[in-house]
């Protein structure tokens, strides 16, 4: 694998640095967050409404999925832990909160249920573990936000029903779709047989904020344990880069489309991903996360340095679009990419993930490669009349899906991502040059 320009030393100035945070800071606080505040929260029946078109005007869809509820109440309490919030974005938390606890949450067998119509009457009572993941994650950090004592409670009871009920005591890991009471679903398309990348990635950010909450010896070492297993088991064995999709011993398979997952956007029968795959945008968000849960774990990162090094190279070899900018969606571990589509949330977590990788090792490509994904979000991908980001464009940057919210798409990862970076640029402007 080529990287070009690897090993040169960062060269950096204050100036260029600024110019990025005085186009950043005011998008945020005049157009992105805005445009959440202003329509997310249904007034009706309580939750959240997430369909919205390119004019940001609600689709007609109601439906209220798990992970969108969910999603909302992480970013709403996000923005009040960051300190953009007059209480506004924490109070439409708390409502989100109490619609999930009350039309989500399954009280006999515990665990969320999938799928909710708008008044909030169960559509789909799936236990899937991609959305008990959000359950545990964006209720440590409601609490963590709020100090709502029950954020922890339902934080910490997910956290429960997911060691009793999906981990995997065999061979580690978790089970990750299941029906309502707990029994797994059967294989293929269904995913009854199979672990992700995925979903043990967002168990990792999930145990982090949780542990960052409770400071409790049990959640310490399950963290620690879902550290070990996306390191040592779900990351390609010599070049590091992740592996979509396992058996219950860790053996990799062709990734495929889950039944219960995939809504409007994609299709189930498109057959089997090569083995030789892997998506930029995951590995990136990987990085980024692994660090931070290394942090609030209080540990040594310097073991887990070689495999962000080499997951951001091969992202910036074969990921990063030199011609007309942005980060492709996937391709070999080893070869060009073969997935040119640019798709919002891989332009999101890798914005974040390459300026941590600029403060690790202080070599430019990863500016380079951060400065090219955020032109092109800036100059393509962002819908500036209306705040929030396109879904999906072609790899020249011309639109092809449109709407700006689903069942997949709230504030989750572009507002993340513009509170995260920003964070991480002022960082940045202490330390480099000057000028330049």
């Amino acid at each position: 694998m080529q990287c070009s320009g690897h090993n040169t030393p960062l060269q950096l100035s204050q100036r260029k640095v600024h110019a990025i945070i005085a186009k950043l800071d005011p998008y945020l606080r005049q157009r992105l967050l805005p445009f959440w505040l202003d329509r997310v929260v249904d007034r009706g029946p309580g939750g959240f409404l997430t369909y919205f078109d390119r004019a940001g005007q609600p689709t007609g869809k109601t439906l209220k999925t798990l992970v969108g509820q969910l999603r909302n109440i992480f970013t709403l309490s996000s923005v009040h832990r960051a300190g953009l919030d007059d209480g506004r974005a924490l109070d439409a938390a708390r409502q989100g909160v109490l619609f999930v606890i009350r039309h989500f949450w399954d009280r006999e067998y515990g665990g969320w249920y999938w799928i909710t119509d708008r008044e909030g009457h169960v559509q789909d009572d799936s236990k899937i573990m991609y959305g008990q993941c959000f359950g545990v994650y964006a209720l440590a950090e409601y609490a963590l936000a709020s100090g709502d004592p029950q954020g922890k409670e339902y934080a910490e009871a997910t956290f429960n029903v997911i060691q009793c009920s999906a981990a995997d005591s065999a061979y580690g890991g978790y089970w990750e779709m299941f029906r309502r009471d707990w029994s797994l679903k059967p294989g293929e398309l269904d995913g009854g047989n199979r672990k992700t990348l995925d979903v043990h990635m967002h168990l990792m950010e999930a145990f982090t904020a949780l542990y960052e909450l409770t400071g409790s010896p049990t959640h310490c070492r399950k963290l620690q344990e879902i550290i070990q297993v996306l390191t040592t088991r779900m990351l390609h064995p010599r070049l590091h880069t992740g592996l979509a999709q396992f058996d219950a011993e860790f053996h990799p398979l062709p990734a495929i489309l889950f039944r219960n997952v995939w809504g409007s956007d994609r299709d189930t029968d498109a057959g089997a991903r090569p083995l030789n795959n892997t998506n930029y945008g995951h590995n990136i968000e990987l990085c980024w996360l692994l660090k931070h849960a290394v942090e609030i774990l209080g540990a040594d990162l310097a073991p887990y340095l070689p495999v962000i090094k080499a997951m951001n190279d091969q992202a910036i070899a074969f990921g990063v679009d030199g011609e007309y900018g942005g980060v492709y969606v996937e391709g070999p571990h080893d070869g060009p990419a073969t997935q040119t589509l640019k798709e919002f949330w891989q332009q999101a977590e890798v914005l974040v993930g390459f300026l941590d990788a600029v403060e690790l090792f202080h070599e430019q490509p990863y500016w380079d490669a951060f400065e090219n994904v955020f032109t092109f979000v800036w100059d393509k991908m962002i819908n500036h009349e209306v705040g929030e980001w396109y879904a999906l464009l072609e790899r020249d940057g011309r639109i092809k899906w449109d709407y700006l919210g689903h069942e997949w798409k709230c504030g989750y990862h572009t507002v993340r991502a513009v509170i995260q970076s920003l964070a991480r640029l002022r960082r940045l402007q202490l330390t480099v040059n000057a000028d330049g």
